[in-house]
């Protein structure tokens, strides 16, 4: 198995890029971030505290966590990361997962790569400071990622306000139309091997929360144009904005995993193993569903439980089923306490044979450390041996009960969420 260090973690594309690998056989994932963001919530493997990518100890910083957790690969999730990580390789004890150092400082800048592709693919007009304008114009950091600092700006009294606040802005024209990004993945061999379009239909915060992919000729046209002028390896994608007449325009380029690769990822297409199977010199083969996937992202919670328990003690009626339906969520939790190592013991009065229920549930018998089915006056915390377990139930008298005599924490079924990794 590969090591594989993810930095910074907690940003969408780290959260992206643990997803992506997680589950695979291949790889071993660590977390790093400089501030403890929602990574530390999600990565088994987390560490917290490094210097931010400007601080002059940062590559120092790196290569401690290198050499102590033996990471084979650092996975930038950030684009200044990206850029940083890549001008540093040779000085890092890892392989940085991006391409070329000299293609991500053409990326990383607006108006270089808006230079570099001038007379190759259609850029957006920029407007130098004095010149007429047509209005509504956008600006943009000439370095930045999202819409972060991105401006809409109807007038010129509003221009320069905006480059009053922030000279580095580019002035360009406004495109009307619909936004795409195309994911894409060349290999060591520099040789194009996959494009896929998508369709940016909600965006927050810069980020696109409902995407459908869009088969359209001109993204293939435009991605090996791309290809065929920087230098790429592993994942990259770029976006394009429509002009008011349907034309195609270059927004920008960055060689990295997207956050909402994840479109792909799912229907087949995992560009995070891909580009690591790649710098491992593995011949590739790329297999999709082509089940025409639509994505939509919202905010997700993760919680951080103080308490450490041996045990948890778990109602069967209402609570593991509900109209005799397993309850997913709560057999999730089973199997996550199983593979940590703590007892588990069904409490339930349920009136019939509790092991027939459980065979047509299709729940193992074998899943408990022990099975207890009591009368309707016996109390359930007589049960309880454990001083540190933790008790499940639909009912909240029974809760009540058990929380009052054993000074144990007790869950709804609508807080079992707070247990689950």
């Amino acid at each position: 198995m590969k090591r594989v260090l993810i930095f910074p973690c907690g940003s969408e594309v780290g959260l992206e890029l643990y997803r992506a690998l997680a589950d695979s056989i291949h790889f071993t994932v660590f977390g790093a971030s400089s501030v403890d963001d929602h990574g530390k919530f999600v990565y088994r493997n987390y560490i917290g505290g490094l210097p931010h990518i400007d601080a002059p100890d940062f590559v120092e910083q790196i290569n401690r966590v290198v050499e102590e957790y033996a990471i084979d690969f650092i996975m930038p999730a950030h684009d200044s990361a990206v850029l940083t990580l890549a001008q540093h390789q040779q000085s890092l004890l890892a392989v940085v997962v991006t391409s070329p150092v000299a293609t991500c400082a053409v990326c990383r800048s607006k108006g270089e790569t808006y230079r570099v592709f001038a007379g190759r693919l259609p850029t957006p007009r920029v407007f130098e400071t004095g010149e007429p304008m047509d209005f509504p114009v956008f600006l943009k950091p000439n370095v930045g990622q999202g819409s972060k600092g991105t401006h809409k700006a109807g007038s010129l009294r509003e221009v320069a306000f905006h480059l009053w606040r922030d000279p580095t802005l580019l002035c360009l024209e406004y495109l009307p139309g619909r936004e795409y990004t195309i994911d894409c993945f060349t290999d060591r061999h520099g040789a194009l091997r996959f494009a896929g379009g998508r369709e940016r239909r909600r965006i927050q915060g810069g980020i696109s929360v409902n995407s459908r992919e869009v088969r359209d000729g001109r993204f293939q046209a435009m991605a090996q144009t791309i290809n065929d002028t920087l230098k790429f390896r592993g994942a990259w994608f770029f976006q394009v904005k429509e002009r008011a007449g349907g034309e195609l325009v270059l927004m920008e380029i960055a060689p990295r995993i997207a956050g909402t690769m994840a479109l792909f990822r799912v229907d087949g297409v995992n560009l995070a193993q891909l580009s690591l199977y790649d710098l491992m010199d593995r011949q590739v083969t790329i297999l999709r569903n082509n089940s025409g996937l639509e994505i939509d992202r919202a905010l997700t919670s993760r919680f951080a439980l103080e308490y450490v328990y041996s045990a948890v003690y778990v109602d069967f009626d209402d609570t593991l089923t509900v109209d005799d339906r397993v309850n997913t969520s709560v057999i999730r939790l089973l199997y996550q306490a199983r593979n940590d190592g703590k007892r588990i013991i069904m409490l339930s009065r349920h009136r019939r044979d509790i092991f027939d229920s459980l065979r047509r549930a299709a729940i193992s018998q074998h899943l408990f450390d022990d099975i207890r089915v009591i009368g309707d006056t016996a109390l359930k915390s007589d049960f309880i041996r454990e001083r540190d377990a933790i008790f499940i139930d639909d009912s909240f008298a029974e809760r009540k009960e058990v929380a009052e005599r054993r000074h144990i924490p007790v869950f709804a079924l609508d807080a079992v969420e707070a247990l689950l990794a």
